[in-house]
């Protein structure tokens, strides 16, 4: 005697089979609902979206602890391929990390688009010595060059490992509750500083310049340079996250101009 199955609909075998994934559907539309409902009250925070842009200089892996937060969406994108598209809309702040001495038309566009639309920019350690030759970012953006070749007599140069005091001269979003501090870290001395910038920071050691951190000259855009920041030593230092915490998020916009 052979035992037959109730015969069953194709049609009712297909619910059956489909029902979980309306039913996840259906919570992932309730989620993102709650969350935009959250967002235009204000409850909740949509993340910083920042750009961090190497290449052209090795660094320490720390250096990426500074950026695991879980406020920011933090995309790497190293030279060459860096600058290659419009990114007005997909970022918030760009992160330079990089010593790129110069770059192609397209991609000096690009990243002019960028700042000229309002974003911002954290320029670290040696970006100072990136796009050299291109003056509207030297004297309209970063406000600082490094002077590879000789200029009014001077050269740049660094020594490494420096124990310095660091010394807060400016009252800002980037350094507020930062304080004065030790670092063992890179100086740089002759760089070419714009006068219309505005310092943050200076360092005692007799081989700096003196200013370390300033605002960048720009007037639309938010622009940070922040000259610390060599290797481990620096990265590590609990001053020194703070202060690049602070720094991304007021050239993203997240905190008061002053």
């Amino acid at each position: 005697m052979i035992n037959r199955q109730p015969t069953v609909k194709r049609s009712t075998i297909w619910l059956r089979m489909a029902q979980p994934f309306f039913i996840l559907l259906l919570l992932l539309l309730v989620m993102v609902s709650r969350e935009s409902a959250l967002e235009a009250t204000g409850n909740v925070k949509t993340p910083v979206r920042v750009l961090l842009v190497t290449g052209g200089h090795l660094h320490d892996l720390e250096f990426y602890s500074l950026f695991n937060r879980p406020e920011w969406r933090v995309t790497v994108d190293p030279h060459p391929a860096a600058f290659a598209g419009d990114i007005r809309q997909r970022y918030d702040v760009v992160v330079l990390y990089d010593m790129v001495r110069s770059m192609d038309e397209d991609r000096q566009r690009n990243l002019r688009n960028f700042v000229e639309s309002g974003k911002g920019v954290v320029a670290l350690h040696h970006a100072v010595c990136a796009n050299v030759d291109w003056n509207w970012w030297v004297e309209e953006v970063i406000g600082g060059r490094y002077l590879f070749e000789p200029f009014e007599g001077r050269v740049s140069s660094y020594i490494h490992d420096r124990r310095q005091k660091i010394s807060v001269v400016t009252d800002h979003p980037v350094t507020r509750g930062i304080g004065d501090f030790q670092i063992v870290d890179e100086t740089y001395r002759n760089l070419w500083i714009s006068p219309r910038v505005k310092v943050l920071l200076r360092s005692d050691d007799s081989t700096s310049d003196g200013p370390v951190a300033w605002i960048g000259p720009h007037e639309r855009s938010r622009v940070v340079y922040l000259q610390l920041g060599h290797d481990r030593q620096a990265h590590l230092n609990p001053r020194y996250s703070q202060m690049v915490r602070q720094a991304v998020d007021w050239a993203a916009g997240r905190q008061p101009v002053k």
